[in-house]
Order: C-alpha cells, then sequence, then structure tokens
C-alpha cells in the first residue's frame, strides 16, 4: 500500500482536522499531545512489519522468536519447543544441517516468517486474531503445519495478539478472553513441578513428574509462596537423605535424586509438605508420560536402570492397580498419561474408576480429532493444552472450549524447552482453565509464567479470582 493510498484510506485529511479541532475545544494545555493521542485512537491499527530471528531456549536449542509492527508499537513472542514431535501434533521446521546446532537450526522457519507470512499479513487488523491465524494456515496449507513450520506460525500468532490487545488497549489475558466469548477471568491452580525424572531427568525415576498443587490457598499469590516453601522444604528433606548430590534439577526445574521407587519419591514430598504446616492444603499430581517406556504392551519401570533384572515390566491392569494403590496412599488428585498414547482401553477404564482426574497429552496432543474421540468415547477427563501442538492462537482457543463443552479439565501446559515469553499465563487466566504447569518454582523461564500470573491479580485487584478447590470446574 502507497502512501497516498494509506492517507486515502483512512481519511487522514480530515482526521486530522478533526484533532486539531478538538484540541482547541479542550484548551488543550498541550495540544499536540492531544493531537497525537487523539490520532491514535481516530486511526485503526494495522501490521506494518513483522520480523522473526533465531534465539536459544531454555535448553539451549534453537526457537523461534518474532517482532510484530504496528502504528501502535513493536509486539515480540517465541515460541516454545519441544521433544521430536509426535505423529498427532503440529511439527517445527528445522534446518537439518548437523553442522549447525547439530540439526536444530531454524533458518528456513525465521526465513518463512521474513518472506512469506510477513508479506501475508502486513495491512491486517491486529485484532481479527481468527482472520490472521485463517490467513497463516492458508498459506502452509499442511495438516501439521509442516511446510511454514509450527514454530513460524505460533510466534506469529502470539506475538499477532499481544498487538491486538494493545490496539484495544486491555490487558492481554481479558483480550484472550474476549476473542472465547468469556467473561470470566480465573487465576489458576498452579502444579508446580517438585520432583523431576523419565526424558526430563538424568535419575533412575521412570515417571516424567511429581508436582504440588495448593488447591486450599485462597489466592494465587499465597499459592505461589505454598510452592516455593514446598519446594524449599523439599531440597532440605533430599539433603538431609541423599547428600546435596541429589538436589541437581531436571529440565523444568524438579530435584532429581536418583532413586527409581515412586513411592520414595512421593514420601520425600509428603515429608516436605508436612514441614510447610499447609498439609491438606496441598495436593499431588503425577505426570507419567507412559509412552516413553512402553514397550509393546507393557510398561518397564526400570527402563532407565543399568543392569536392570526385567522384573519390573507391568501390564495394563498391573498399572491400573499400581495407580489405586498410590491414591489410595497419598493426596494425588490427578494423573497425567498413565498409559502408552495409543492405549485407549486402559485409559478410558481407569478414568472411569472416577479416582482422579485423569490427564489426556500424548494420547490426545491438544488435537482435535483426537480430542472429539476421546470426549465421544469417555476415554480421559482432562485437557492438557499446549499451544505449540495445535499452532495458533486461535486454535487453542478451540480445542479448550470443546474440551468445556464436555465438562473436562483444562491444564494450560509448557513445553520442555521455554523461553521467557510469558503467552500462556494470561492464556490461562483468559480462558479460565483452572490448573496451569509451567515446571518448578525455580528457573526465569517458568517463573516468568508465574510472576506473569502474580501481575495479572495484582491488577485484577477485587475482581480477581482464583480457582482453588474449583479447579476442575472453572467456568
Amino acid at each position: 500500500m502507497s502512501v497516498q493510498d494509506y492517507l486515502d484510506n483512512h481519511m487522514l485529511s480530515r482526521k486530522i482536522e478533526d484533532a486539531v479541532n478538538a484540541a482547541v475545544r479542550a484548551k488543550a494545555p498541550d495540544p499536540v499531545l492531544y493531537i497525537s493521542n487523539h490520532m491514535r485512537k481516530a486511526i485503526p491499527s494495522v501490521i506494518t512489519k513483522v520480523k522473526a530471528r533465531q534465539i536459544l531456549d531454555s535448553r539451549g536449542i534453537p526457537t523461534v522468536e518474532v517482532d510484530l509492527h504496528t502504528n501502535k508499537g513493536m509486539f515480540r513472542a517465541s515460541a516454545p519447543s519441544s521433544d521430536l514431535s509426535g505423529m498427532y501434533e503440529a511439527v517445527e521446521l528445522r534446518d537439518g544441517d548437523k553442522g549447525s546446532y547439530l540439526g536444530n537450526s531454524v533458518t528456513r522457519a525465521v526465513k518463512n516468517v521474513n518472506e512469506k507470512i510477513s508479506e501475508a499479513l502486513v495491512g491486517m487488523d491486529p485484532t481479527l486474531q481468527s482472520q490472521i491465524d485463517q490467513a497463516m494456515l492458508e498459506l502452509d496449507r499442511t495438516e501439521k503445519k509442516g511446510e511454514l513450520g509450527v514454530n513460524a506460525i505460533l510466534a506469529v500468532s502470539i506475538a499477532a495478539c499481544k498487538a491486538g490487545a494493545a490496539q484495544k488497549d486491555v490487558p492481554l489475558y481479558k483480550h484472550i478472553a474476549d476473542l472465547s466469548g468469556k467473561s470470566q477471568l480465573t487465576l489458576p491452580v498452579p502444579a508446580f513441578t517438585v520432583i523431576s525424572g523419565g526424558k526430563r531427568a538424568g535419575n533412575n525415576l521412570a515417571i516424567q513428574e511429581i508436582m504440588v498443587l495448593p488447591i486450599g490457598a485462597n489466592r494465587f499469590e499465597e499459592a505461589l509462596q505454598m510452592g516455593s516453601e514446598t519446594y524449599h522444604h523439599l531440597k532440605a528433606v533430599i539433603t538431609e537423605k541423599y547428600g546435596a548430590h541429589g538436589c541437581n534439577v531436571g529440565e523444568d526445574g524438579g530435584f532429581a535424586p536418583n532413586i527409581s521407587s515412586i513411592k520414595e519419591v512421593l514420601d520425600l514430598v509428603k515429608e516436605a509438605i508436612s514441614r510447610t504446616g499447609y498439609n491438606e492444603q496441598i495436593k499431588l499430581a503425577i505426570d507419567v508420560a507412559a509412552t516413553d517406556f512402553c514397550i509393546g504392551t507393557k510398561y518397564d519401570l526400570d527402563y532407565k536402570t543399568a543392569n536392570k533384572s526385567g522384573q519390573n515390566f507391568k501390564s495394563g491392569q498391573d498399572m491400573t492397580e499400581m495407580y489405586k494403590e498410590l491414591c489410595n496412599e497419598y493426596p494425588i488428585v490427578s494423573i497425567e498419561d498413565p498409559f502408552d498414547k495409543e492405549d485407549w482401553e486402559h485409559t478410558k477404564k481407569f478414568s472411569g474408576l472416577g479416582i482422579c482426574q485423569v490427564v489426556g497429552d500424548d494420547l490426545i496432543m491438544s488435537n482435535p480429532k483426537r480430542i472429539k474421540r476421546a470426549i465421544e468415547e469417555s476415554t480421559c477427563n482432562a485437557l492438557l493444552v499446549k499451544i505449540n501442538q495445535i499452532g495458533t492462537v486461535s486454535e487453542a482457543i478451540e480445542v479448550v472450549k470443546l474440551a468445556k463443552d464436555a465438562h473436562w479439565g483444562v491444564v494450560t501446559s509448557h513445553r520442555c524447552g521455554e523461553t521467557e515469553d510469558s503467552f500462556i499465563a494470561d492464556l490461562s487466566v483468559g480462558l479460565s482453565t483452572g490448573q496451569i504447569k509451567a515446571g518448578a518454582p525455580c528457573r526465569g523461564e517458568r517463573l516468568a509464567k508465574y510472576n506473569q500470573l502474580l501481575r495479572i491479580e495484582e491488577e485484577l485487584g477485587d475482581n480477581a479470582f482464583y480457582a482453588g478447590e474449583d479447579w476442575r470446574e472453572s467456568p
């Protein structure tokens, strides 16, 4: 669009005249400032430039960061990244050149933003999120976003969402709530990672993580304090029993003592909670990530142990009995991916017992088709929403709606490769998901999300509502 076309389309001459007259009528002490502010409100914002670059995530692996410019300013966002994409989730575009970041460079994705996506979006209204996202989907034309790369598309989608909020002069979480048609804003219950295992840590623990949920807190600020205090008490408990080396942390910031027994690590967490004095106010959750140690139809709980005896292979029914026992002995309220991603049968049977929340991650991968199947077959009762598994803000809103309409719980989730971008904090509030997992109350890329939730709660003031006991039933 030429300068003259822009002037004509927006009738700038008329609007400048109106702004001058308004300044005169208002007897503005600073007419130039008054006219400038008046013009900002009078001229609709459009995307003027989209610029991407390669940055590193929390693991030191490349990802995509985007600066999206409008006449309101510049809005920055970055895409979280993950392990190798599963067969049902959107795919990250990486260069594959082993001579650069071991094949993990994202310069092709960056080029797609700077050349293809930028050209398609310049001139668009940043408040029209669904149109922006649809334009990128049409540009990509693949089911899993493999042409442009979900890392390219998502970074732009988030940046556009931030620009849209600025154009409307509302907080990001409020803009997201508007996009989803929600009126209720809810601060989520945080699921703090305190113990890391599985592929996220170098210990012998097969399951991926143990989390604490401060359900009994009255405010998010209090929940964060409970999580932090539990984390530090746990550090002391581990040090006393195993020495300081037991306090090494995994990728998400959870402690990784070299223990293989699930009950043993649960006992450590239980002792830490006891030392805080919060007791009944804090519940436990487990992310099993069972796909990582499923071999055929069996589950190898010793898959990380050297010189294993092979005696710890469990059938699906054995795993069900183990979960029942754990939930009976410990205050466990949620279990994520208790079985393999294709083990719909045992997941459904376990979910049907009604013992705890059963969260689908690898099982459904934020994929609408998988979610619909899980709803129809009553396979699980909660969605773990990872925005880079689906790829755009609009699509994330839609899958959350699917889950909410089915009366599922919803957990907004980080990824193993995170950045300092705190977008998912605003997303969890705007969509009232009721739950968020962003890692341990430790490490900057994890705390960026929790600290943003503190700011949101402060900003909402008396209107702030913490999900608390209603963590699974937030509107």
